[in-house]
């Protein structure tokens, strides 16, 4: 599954904590006993440039705690399961083990659980990669051994009621079970009971201590958590702040916190924050959000205009499908005052009552699904894959607050609210419901990559919403909620063309790319094809590897757990004691297929990983225990590999690269017949009213190429630099670049770069530009080693550039100069002053 750019840079953020959190657990800890909070400091270290809340775990241990701040469709799980696979592989440094996933609803519950069931699902695929196939998906009911612990990646799934002391069923959990009896010394052997529990303090116990007769663990799930310290995920994890629920989360002794929630409270460790620009980008939202507000009192009257929208939208989406076997059937998701089966009064408006109007107004029977606490007849098409596949029916879902949370569905297009104007509910989560763009990625048919609100009688929705989406990190989006009259036309955009003054200029005006010889012809370069594929991996030098500094501290993890099975056979218990690794014997095959997204060739990652653990075997020979350290390192080995070969594979690619440039394989020159090569014709915006970017001091753009341009297509920084350059007398015009569509440079690494600015320059004659100038911004908070990678390829750009055959194929070219650009957020200005004055 492809990452987008931001959940890209949220999974190295996570890195980069958990390599300081490893760094500064060693220093902190002298014996048994912590020095200093080691996650606090690894905080600072890390510069996460937020607030930290020191947290302990039951046993008043440092304990860290973080938060994935993640708007509703940001892909949450995604980065959770991608994030257990970091955690596993740099802190706990190991393949197997406790994971505990808590999630607040059942709906969210049933979603988790079938997608980590499912070994055909990327989510469980990835887990199956973290554990080498050896994954277990787990229930509070289901019982698993130590064998099973110590063998798999065990994932146990349970709803926040489940964790809660305060809850009666709960309470379940923390009973004694006979089914965890393996965990523990067996019933008469106080002297070890009482040893264990002065390990670990808040085992709980039958008996209060100093009874005559001791004390007696209980063997319950609750105890067996506390004594395997799992990784917790946390799902909602805003939901998880009362006193009752973070006291008995941290009572579970868990290893790591990791929450998820697009609404942290202000106490919340923040490590990621995702925004709703970065959504808007990756094309992940159906926006603009379109409410209709039904001054009818008649709840049908509303119900009808939507019908209306859905069938239109089914319309467009069965063309759209004829041209592309793209499947998206709209659905229209309908909110009720009333669900139970003795609620129906006829005074409120009831499931049957919409169901029984739906039939009436001719809707299938099976085109209707009915999702309350009771009754979930979406459940039925769980067995045929879910609301997505070709063959389920469901176009209408009739629901009171069943689906504002967890419930995902990208072809829900339509919200229809007929509940009661004073209603309390969470509106902003149910409006989330319809916001996921389909396969996230835009259809270009703007009907179909909007989405649509439907009610009446509900003056203050707009604001409503627009507040929610302040209050979930989505400010951004705020300006794409617009209130849309009853007889409003389908959702449309319009093309805008250049500026008349600019029209000529812009028309000609054509930028150089890398291209490659295809025959006699040239075309643009492709990473995987052109560049990945030249790279000489038997030129990888990984012998620093061999001088990898192995921690005697994962051997005494070793021996800990191993004694601990140790004393199960003491016991009388026939498990097996873990490998000396921990782990099953050294697997090479299992590290190349986790190392495939760096050495796509298993059969190289085969050789490259037998050759570094030879190496490293061979350093550690003189030894007698040096095999067995070699292999207690495994992971933390695995991991310094896939540093060192994404290192050695950019510098290769950079060496094929610059190869090609110096054999004339390649060439960076203009193209006239690709299209993405040249500013565009029109630009798409919205039509209709949206809100307008201006100046810095309110006044209107003038040297704009495209005039408007829509506030929510800057942010700060981009706004601020577009400001700056519409007041300079030498520029002629600007361009905000399209993302993931425009201009763009590919380099030596996979990603494309596409610069945020192309604007020009005025020379003698001021009806036309001497100048280019292709400009990448970077925040203070972005400058890293990705900054410094598009400094060099921006380097080439521009030496390349000063040739004077980069032009020779576009005459409308020659005489131009074009100039390559990153501006550091607190450098920007003095360099485009010195730009402009050259």
């Amino acid at each position: 599954m492809n990452l987008k750019e931001y959940q890209n840079r949220a999974l190295k953020t996570v890195r980069a904590y958990l390599e300081q959190l490893v760094l500064w657990r060693t220093k902190a800890r002298e014996g048994d006993e912590w020095l200093f909070d080691f996650s606090e400091k690894a905080w600072e270290k890390a510069r996460i440039g937020r607030a930290f809340f020191k947290k302990e775990d039951g046993c008043k241990r440092p304990l860290p705690v973080f938060c994935l701040k993640i708007p509703t469709g940001g892909g949450k799980t995604l980065l959770a399961v991608k994030t257990i696979d970091l955690a596993h592989n740099l802190y706990r440094k190991r393949q197997t083990g406790l994971v505990v996933w808590i999630t607040p609803t059942l709906q969210i519950y049933r979603q988790t659980m079938s997608a980590l069931k499912d070994r055909d699902h990327p989510y469980r695929q990835h887990l199956d990669m973290v554990s080498a196939g050896r994954t277990l998906i787990l229930e509070k009911s289901d019982a698993f051994t130590p064998q099973d612990e110590n063998e798999h990646l065990c994932v146990l799934m349970l709803m926040l009621p489940s964790a809660s002391r305060k809850n009666k069923e709960a309470l379940r959990m923390f009973k004694d079970a006979g089914a965890f009896q393996h965990f523990f010394p067996s019933e008469d052997d106080l002297s070890a009971h009482a040893k264990l529990r002065e390990r670990i303090p808040n085992l709980e116990t039958f008996d209060k201590e100093g009874l005559a007769w001791g004390t007696q663990i209980k063997t319950s799930l609750g105890n067996t958590i506390r004594l395997l310290e799992p990784l917790i995920i946390l799902d909602e994890g805003h939901k998880a702040y009362s006193e009752t629920a973070q006291e008995t989360l941290r009572n579970l002794n868990p290893c790591m916190i990791v929450e998820l929630s697009a609404t942290p409270p202000k106490t919340a460790n923040i490590l990621v924050s995702i925004g709703g620009q970065d959504l808007l980008e990756e094309e992940m939202v159906k926006l603009d959000l379109h409410i209709v507000n039904r001054s009818s009192t008649n709840w049908r009257d509303t119900l009808r205009a939507s019908m209306q929208r859905r069938d239109g939208l089914e319309d467009m989406a069965r063309d759209y499908e004829a041209n592309t076997n793209i499947h998206i059937r709209p659905i229209n998701l309908i909110q009720v005052e009333r669900t139970g089966k003795e609620q129906r009064d006829g005074k409120l408006i009831h499931a049957e009552d919409v169901r029984e109007y739906l039939l009436g107004q001719g809707v299938p029977k099976e085109w209707i699904a009915v999702k309350t606490s009771g009754t979930d007849e979406l459940k039925d098409y769980d067995d045929i894959g879910g609301l997505l596949v070709r063959d389920c029916p469901v176009r209408y879902i009739i629901t009171k607050q069943a689906l504002q949370e967890g419930w995902d569905c990208a072809f829900a297009y339509v919200l229809t609210i007929l509940t009661n104007p004073q209603s309390k509910t969470a509106m902003t989560q149910l409006v989330g419901r319809i916001l996921r763009q389909p396969y996230a990625r835009k259809t270009h048919i703007p009907a179909l990559d909007e989405s649509y609100v439907y009610c009446f009688q509900r003056t203050n929705l707009l604001d409503e919403i627009r507040a929610g989406f302040q209050r979930e990190g989505m400010k951004e989006m705020q300006g794409r909620v617009v209130l849309d009259h009853e007889d409003v036309e389908p959702v449309e955009t319009c093309f805008i063309k250049p500026r008349a003054r600019f029209r000529k200029a812009a028309g000609n005006l054509v930028l150089p790319a890398f291209v490659i010889r295809d025959g006699k012809d040239w075309r643009l370069v492709h990473y995987e094809a052109d560049i990945l594929s030249r790279v000489r991996w038997p030129e990888v030098d990984v012998t620093p590897l061999f001088n990898l500094e192995l921690s005697l501290e994962e051997k005494r993890d070793v021996e800990l757990r191993k004694g601990f099975y140790d004393e199960l056979a003491e016991n009388g218990e026939n498990y097996q004691a873990p490998p000396a690794n921990g782990n099953k014997p050294l697997d090479f095959a299992y590290a190349a297929a986790h190392l495939l997204d760096v050495a796509p060739n298993p059969w190289v990652g085969h050789e490259l990983v037998e050759t570094i653990f030879n190496g490293l075997l061979k350093k550690w020979s003189g030894r007698d225990d040096g095999a067995a350290i070699v292999a207690n390192n495994w992971v933390y080995i695995l991991e310094e590999t896939r540093k060192r070969l994404e290192q050695e594979r950019d510098r290769l690619a950079e060496d094929a690269f610059n190869r090609m440039l110096e054999q004339d394989e390649m060439r960076f020159m203009v193209i006239a017949s690709e299209l993405q090569m040249k500013l565009p014709r029109q630009v798409e915006i919205p039509k209709g009213n949206f809100t307008r970017a201006t100046r810095l001091n309110g006044n209107q753009f003038e040297l704009n190429l495209f005039d408007p341009v829509p506030s929510d297509s800057l942010n700060t920084l981009e706004h601020e630099v577009a400001s700056f350059l519409d007041e300079q007398s030498r520029l002629y015009f600007w361009y905000r670049n399209l993302p993931h569509s425009g201009y763009y440079v590919q380099g030596w690494q996979r990603g494309r770069i596409f610069a945020d600015f192309i604007f020009t320059a005025v020379g003698d004659k001021k009806s036309d530009y001497r100048k280019v100038f292709i400009v990448e911004t970077k925040g203070k908070h972005l400058m890293n080693a990705d900054t410094k990678y598009k400094q060099s390829v921006f380097d080439v750009c521009n030496k390349h550039a000063k040739k004077t055959t980069w032009n020779e194929l576009a005459p409308s070219m020659r005489d131009k100069e074009i100039d390559y650009e990153v501006l550091p957020e607190d450098e920007w200005q003095n360099r485009l002053n010195e730009l402009m004055a050259l």
